[in-house]
């Protein structure tokens, strides 16, 4: 027989029920925090390309004939210093057949673009190690950007060694700058850091439920034509490279002709001939304008396809990448018609930059188009 309970029987008499489980926390990635984070880190490069550019064209790269990656942060600070530097200066051959007549004050003008150039990439190698170590011990990554972030600093590691590597190409025989290829090597990487960053902070910016609803309305056809302009682009500014390292850009000022031929005369007269695409000025520049115009010739197309997708953000982001192929177009033939000075040529190169970010941009916007209620235009 059950054991009749009173209705005044008191509740807390009966059984506790089992406590329900917690939910587990969900973590909180600090995408806009990395976001920000690669902002930082794609204005110093940025600064790095357009410094390095400058201890380019003001021959200033050799001025610092060793590599201390820690204690070379801390410049000459007195008298003897500056003469121990200089004497090491004056036992390279740029000094023994460039500038000989070199005083101490020319002499620190050129340390000084150097030193800043390499200053600059101490900076960014402690600004992306902050950032990197402190986000990790946080547990503020989101998951899969770990390898990718930790990618952007062993990029930043080879960068410094490929620098050195660059940098000693000119310190021996008849060297009076650095070796043309290496230079287009590091400035190659460079590029090629600045587009990771570029496009990781692009992703970031966005949930990656915003994403993946966004890969959906992709425009696959825009997206080649975005990777296509990207490697175009790349190739292209590998090729300024080879035009700065070897001053290929002042030894033909006309334009569209060079020297007054279509193709010049001398653009095989190094023996052997496989030589002529890295040494020869003639060749070099002609190879650097032949792919401009294939570039430009290519970005035009790609623009006038733009205008069928129905996409007004994609339409705009094609837009600006065309606008600023134009410049750039004209920015070259200035730089060309004036032989190249400084002002205009590092103009140039802070075009390319822009650029091939925009580039990137129109691929990205391309592959991960913004959601869009109204359709705009026709066509898809």
């Amino acid at each position: 027989m059950s054991k009749t309970r009173s209705i005044f029987e008191d509740v807390s008499e009966k059984a506790a029920a089992p406590a329900a489980a917690p939910k587990a926390r969900r973590p909180q990635y600090a995408r806009r925090g990395i976001a920000i984070w690669l902002a930082i880190l794609f204005a110093l490069v940025t600064a790095m390309i357009v410094v390095g550019g400058m201890t380019r064209l003001t021959d200033s790269g050799l001025s610092i004939t060793e590599w201390k990656p820690v204690t070379g942060a801390v410049p000459p600070m007195d008298a003897a210093s500056w003469d121990a530097e200089f004497e090491r200066y004056k036992q390279i051959p740029q000094y023994e057949l460039l500038n000989p007549e070199m005083t101490l004050a020319e002499f620190k003008v050129i340390y000084w673009w150097e030193w800043g150039h390499r200053q600059l990439g101490r900076i960014i190698g402690l600004v992306w190690a902050v950032g990197f170590v402190g986000f990790l011990v946080l547990r503020r990554i989101p998951p899969g950007w770990t390898p990718r972030l930790l990618g952007l600093g062993v990029l930043g590691g080879l960068q410094g060694a490929i620098g050195w590597w660059m940098v000693s190409s000119g310190l021996s025989g008849q060297m009076i700058a650095v070796a043309s290829y290496r230079l287009a090597v590091h400035l190659g990487l460079a590029f090629a850091i600045l587009g990771l960053i570029a496009w990781y902070f692009l992703r970031l910016v966005r949930s990656e439920a915003d994403l993946l609803q966004s890969h959906r309305q992709r425009n696959p056809l825009l997206m080649r034509w975005g990777l296509l302009l990207t490697i175009v682009a790349f190739l292209q500014i590998l090729l300024g490279a080879l035009v700065a390292g070897i001053d290929a850009g002042r030894g033909y000022i006309d334009w569209p002709l060079m020297g007054g031929e279509v193709f010049p005369s001398d653009a095989f007269n190094i023996v052997p001939a496989w030589r002529n695409f890295l040494e020869n000025p003639a060749l070099v520049q002609f190879n650097h304008r032949l792919l401009g115009y294939v570039l430009a010739t290519l970005g035009a197309l790609a623009w006038w396809r733009s205008r069928k997708s129905s996409m007004l953000h994609i339409r705009r982001a094609f837009d600006a990448m065309g606008i600023a192929l134009a410049v750039q177009v004209v920015l070259g033939v200035v730089t060309v018609l004036h032989a190249s000075p400084w002002q205009i040529a590092i103009v140039h190169q802070l075009g390319a930059i822009v650029l091939f970010v925009l580039i990137l941009r129109a691929k990205f916007t391309a592959q991960f188009p913004l959601a869009q209620k109204i359709a705009r235009g026709g066509g898809k």
